[in-house]
């Protein structure tokens, strides 16, 4: 069946909404580590290490996508839904290194290949609109989130906040949506392109290449900075997200809902962003845009100091709320736009394989962008209680969630003046 909604669409979504729920690391984390005995700050490495692994795996998998997205597809299905299963068996055996070598790199090698496996197929369907196509998978990942958080949350209040049955019936869940998006996951029979087979020398020669291709290019290298530090920057407020809703005194409950709303507006903005991309001459203007309105909120943030007064001034609480929605929309459009600008600078030809390198960047900022916002909250101001809206207590570091502020105000600066610089401008009307 010739249809780019059965063979692109529907496996794309297939895929990124199951794989797209390494995000819900939050709603499940304390639980972990509450029950196999463990810090909170020691578990995090399982969600650095997924999205290390995302990363790195897709850089060095690139050509195994772009030569077979059904060896591919089928490597992440399994890779995925291993890691969930594996995950589920050592918290029940209370290990953190069992957890950490299969939530970090089991199922980040599952991420990564199949992040990568629809983009180019969709991209190749949806020729005329290639942003909005990559927009809609890449939107999955986003909403992943928001659609299994509930459902993931009520497990574990079935199970008394044992997190292991979760994970073992979500893994058999996801197992076959994504065999399922695997089966059906389809290239136009019009578009044909040879590949060269070969052993392992021939992987790491080809390996080499794409890395030399990739990171000799001028162009290339400011994309992925300027990728790289839009994925750091983000991580590092949705990161302290929660806290900071608490600083500026919202309650659990008022907590949980913007929750919902940021991961909503996560998936908007890798649809809206790319959508809208499609109709500029220069497809690199939608990452100038984020750039400027993720520096105009923090700035207003910055000079208002909205985070260590908005427990007091209401306004400027909802300012708050405002920058992370932003920085959540933000950060999908970031991620869905790259793929299309890759395409537009570097053709369609080796797509998965530059893509894939591009996506190391997301591996870098998994290890930094989360690590350095802690970093920071642990080491400037001081935590204190604070009452909330609906009268209970929080420990909160305001100054801390406010000073980090200041660091991803600058790195927005850098990042805006990378695409102006560094990214020449393309009509991608022509390409």
């Amino acid at each position: 069946m010739e249809n780019k909604w059965v063979r692109g669409a529907i496996p794309a979504l297939l895929l990124h909404c199951s794989i797209g729920t390494v995000y819900c690391w939050s709603t499940f984390s304390t639980e972990i580590a509450n029950y196999i005995g463990s810090t909170k700050s020691a578990t995090e490495w399982a969600f650095s290490l997924a999205i290390f692994f995302l990363g790195m795996s897709a850089a060095f998998l690139g050509d195994v996508v772009e030569k077979d997205i059904h060896r591919s597809s089928l490597i992440a299905t399994i890779c995925f839904t291993a890691g969930m299963v594996g995950t589920g068996f050592g918290i029940m055996i209370k290990s953190l290194p069992v957890i950490l070598i299969f939530y970090g790199c089991v199922m980040g090698i599952g991420l990564g290949t199949g992040y990568l496996s629809p983009v180019k197929t969709l991209m190749l369907w949806f020729e005329d609109k290639k942003g909005l196509a990559t927009g809609l998978a890449v939107a999955g990942f986003g909403l992943a989130k928001a659609i299994a958080s509930p459902i993931m949350q009520a497990i574990l209040n079935k199970f008394n906040d044992n997190p292991a049955p979760m994970f073992f019936i979500m893994g058999g869940v996801y197992f076959v949506m994504m065999f399922i998006g695997h089966l059906i996951l389809k290239k136009p029979s019009t578009w044909t392109e040879a590949h060269s087979e070969g052993g392992l020398k021939e992987f790491f020669s080809t390996l080499a290449n794409n890395f030399k291709t990739s990171f000799g290019n001028k162009t290339f290298i400011g994309i992925w900075l300027m990728f790289y530090i839009n994925i750091a920057c983000g991580l590092a407020l949705i990161s302290q997200e929660k806290m900071i809703f608490k600083s500026v005194g919202l309650s659990v409950g008022v907590c949980a809902t913007l929750a919902t709303v940021t991961a909503i507006a996560n998936a908007a903005g890798r649809l809206g962003f790319s959508a809208w991309a499609d109709t500029l001459k220069d497809r690199n203007t939608i990452y100038k845009l984020i750039f400027i309105l993720s520096i105009a909120f923090t700035l207003l943030v910055v000079v208002t100091q909205g985070i260590v007064r908005g427990a007091q001034v209401p306004a400027l609480a909802i300012l708050c709320v405002a920058l992370l929605i932003m920085v959540n929309a933000g950060y999908g459009g970031g991620f869905s736009n790259v793929p299309t600008l890759l395409s537009d600078h570097f053709g369609m030809g080796k797509i998965s394989s530059v893509h894939g390198m591009c996506l190391s960047a997301w591996a870098i900022a998994g290890l930094t962008g989360n690590q350095m916002a802690t970093a920071i909250v642990n080491r400037v101001g001081e935590f204190k209680e604070i009452i909330l809206s609906n009268g209970e207590s929080a420990n909160v570091n305001p100054v801390g969630y406010q000073t980090v502020l200041y660091v991803t105000g600058t790195l927005y600066i850098i990042a805006l003046i990378i695409s102006c610089v560094m990214v020449p401008k393309l009509n991608n009307k022509e390409k």
